[in-house]
């Protein structure tokens, strides 16, 4: 089995997390909702598999290419 890592576009915040760990998910599907700029971006799963780590929580300040999950496949 593979690790792919998600990462973010854009520095901002974490709004929602819609996903927890162990969901599974396909391509395209959206897992995180971040805030920047008063825009909300969402974060899309890259590929399909199992959500297999959550790295954020709602609230918290991420960095462009920040790592915020890990799907397996």
């Amino acid at each position: 089995m593979a690790k792919h890592n998600v990462e973010s576009e854009v520095t901002g915040n974490v709004w929602k997390v819609l996903l927890e760990a162990g969901a599974t998910v396909e391509a395209g599907d959206v897992i995180i909702i971040l805030e920047s700029m008063k825009m909300e971006i969402p974060v899309e799963a890259t590929v399909a598999g199992t959500l297999v780590e959550v790295l954020v929580a709602p609230e918290e300040q991420v960095e462009e290419d920040q790592v915020l999950a890990v799907i397996e496949n």
